[in-house]
């Protein structure tokens, strides 16, 4: 499994009762493209409200915009991991209140690198789909060792983001002006990094079956479908980061 969301547990604790229809993969996959639209609408609505001005948007509150977005994100994750059931309620607020967070932050890559927005939400939903019929034709597929390949990479990533975000509390920002620069170095990390996930799908896709045939019930789609945008989401901002570096040497 890839997600914090995804695991054994989680999943178990649905089955003790009786519900009417089971999770399948395609049912998830059209819950997770629902709330990726979703998730478009807020962004477009920040973005057209602060006039798609980044001086504008920070002398006019986009960072409580940000903030609010990123605390109701976080609510509605907690809630749902302990209230499963509401997650075709909670879900939808979860895609929005992100939604709120990315149209802000694309604004600013936007104005910097124009036409850097249409190409990364592009590549970013070409590679789902790609990872997707990779993994329905059985080209890629969660074997122990790819399982554990990924797994680890995956962890190694998390405890870097957590070292920037340490260092940058007690203001030492090298790493992350490291992170941030174009040297072949920083665009080879965030090459891996892309790498890592859009290789963390099939592990979504590869828990979501297993757990489909387990008989996990049909709301659980929606559950799922979280754990899918957020990959997505992941996915999206480090191919943000990757096309703004490689314009920048331009």
């Amino acid at each position: 499994m890839s997600s914090p969301l995804f695991s054994e547990k989680a999943f178990d604790a649905t089955r003790s009762g009786s519900y009417e229809g089971a999770m399948t993969l395609k049912g998830t996959v059209d819950k997770s493209i629902l709330l990726f639209l979703t998730l478009l609408v807020p962004a477009a609505w920040i973005w057209f409200k602060m006039g798609g001005d980044p001086e504008f948007a920070m002398n006019n509150g986009v960072k409580g915009y940000m903030i609010g977005g990123l605390i109701i994100a976080v609510i509605s994750i907690i809630v749902m991991s302990f209230k499963k059931a509401w997650s075709p309620y909670l879900a939808p607020v979860y895609a929005a209140a992100e939604g709120v967070v990315l149209g802000a932050l694309s604004m600013f890559f936007e104005s910097m690198y124009p036409g850097i927005v249409f190409q990364a939400v592009g590549i970013t939903l070409g590679i789902f789909a790609l990872m997707l019929l990779a993994y329905k034709t059985g080209v890629l597929r969660a074997t122990p060792l790819f399982t554990k390949v990924i797994y680890m990479a995956t962890a190694g990533i998390a405890i870097f983001y957590l070292i920037m975000m340490v260092m940058n509390m007690f203001g030492a920002s090298s790493l992350s002006n490291f992170y941030a620069g174009n040297s072949l170095m920083s665009i080879g990390i965030s090459v891996v990094i892309a790498g890592v996930a859009a290789f963390n799908f099939i592990l979504d896709f590869n828990f979501i079956e297993e757990q489909s045939k387990a008989g996990a019930p049909k709301y659980m789609e929606w559950y799922s479908g979280v754990a899918l945008l957020a990959t997505l989401i992941w996915l999206y901002i480090e191919i943000l980061r990757l096309l703004s570096k490689l314009q920048s040497r331009d």
